[in-house]
């Protein structure tokens, strides 16, 4: 039989191949696993206002799971790169953005020891940002987190990794592990202060809207630092639905420690006990889904000679814009009788 002109010719499927894709279609599937999910390492990302003291209380954090026999690292994803300081006594870390920038020009590859430091059992390294008005935070954050992968971050055999994230910086890049399921749980750090809540309130509402599309990221709890007594904060814990998980008090003596670089979370020492609850409370509290307050219910937990919230606003007029009577001038329109 001749072959049509322009057409290729058609081998049959070998015998043996055939007969090697009917016995793999045979193979019965792996059963469905039936038991608890989840992963060794627990990832969790923690945020809060800027200054309101996530890395003093990740730094004293970490250093305390170290000494209760845990494998930690923690990840500074701030671009202020100050989350490692308070572990390594003020020197700065060199940055993974910094340091893939400098090796990439020197057409050399990024390594472990380039950017991982570690101290009494505690791993830690800084993600960085680039300088004021040379780039996005946020986008750094992204390329951070691929440089990660690449040294093989889903690899490591970690129990915690912990994620010192911003706050009040609400761009996609802060927002990675809340909205890719990147951790298992959020923790929020504030005080009794309208802003530092306003900001948990925001992380709270990011984790609700991420649930709404299908996320599995949950709150896990608020870490109360600077602790005057006043309240505000353990009333917005209640109102949104989340557990405190250690009152952190304004006490001289931990601030004046932590100027210095000092490291209090230490198993016996003046304060080991707080950070040995908080480090329990981390590992056992559960991702809960948080009902997120609105500004008049955040505005609520304070008094109204704090907040102001009694003032009555008054709208504006064009007089008031123009800085004199305003003149009514007809208008120019054309109406058009309809038939």
């Amino acid at each position: 039989m001749s072959q049509a002109c322009g057409t290729s010719p058609v081998h049959p499927v070998r015998f043996d191949r055939l007969e090697a894709l009917r016995a793999e279609a045979a193979i019965e599937p792996d059963a469905v696993p039936t038991g608890e999910a989840g992963k060794r390492t627990q990832i969790i990302a923690i945020y809060g206002k800027g200054g309101i003291g996530k890395s003093f209380t990740l730094a004293n954090l970490s250093y305390m799971m170290a000494q209760q026999g845990k494998k930690v690292l923690l990840i500074g994803c701030d671009p202020k790169s100050d989350t490692t300081s308070l572990l390594f006594g003020g020197k700065a870390c060199p940055t993974i953005i910094e340091t893939s920038s400098r090796k990439k020009l020197a057409g050399e590859e990024v390594s472990i020891g380039d950017v991982c430091f570690k101290r009494d059992g505690v791993f830690a390294m800084e993600l960085g940002g680039p300088e004021v008005g040379r780039g996005c935070g946020g986008r750094g954050i992204i390329h951070g987190f691929e440089t990660l992968e690449k040294l093989g971050f889903h690899d490591w055999g970690f129990d915690y990794v912990l994620l010192d994230f911003l706050g009040d910086v609400v761009c996609g890049g802060f927002g990675l592990p809340i909205a890719r399921d990147m951790c298992q749980k959020v923790i929020v750090v504030g005080s009794n202060d309208l802003q530092s809540l306003y900001v948990a309130n925001n992380v709270c509402s990011a984790v609700e809207y991420f649930r709404r599309l299908g996320g599995n990221v949950g709150v896990a709890g608020l870490v109360i630092n600077k602790d005057d007594g006043t309240g505000e904060a353990q009333a917005f814990a209640q109102s949104v639905g989340i557990p405190v998980l250690a009152s952190i008090p304004a006490h001289d003596d931990i601030r004046r420690k932590s100027a210095s670089y000092e490291i209090i979370g230490r198993p016996g020492g003046q304060w080991g006990g707080l950070f040995e609850a908080l480090a329990l409370n981390v590992a056992e509290s559960q991702p809960v889904r948080p009902a997120p307050l609105s500004q008049d219910g955040l505005l609520g937990l304070f008094s109204a000679d704090v907040t102001g919230r009694d003032y009555v606003m008054t709208p504006a007029t064009a007089a008031d814009m123009l800085g004199r009577d305003v003149i009514a001038r007809p208008s120019l329109e054309v109406v058009y009788d309809t038939v």
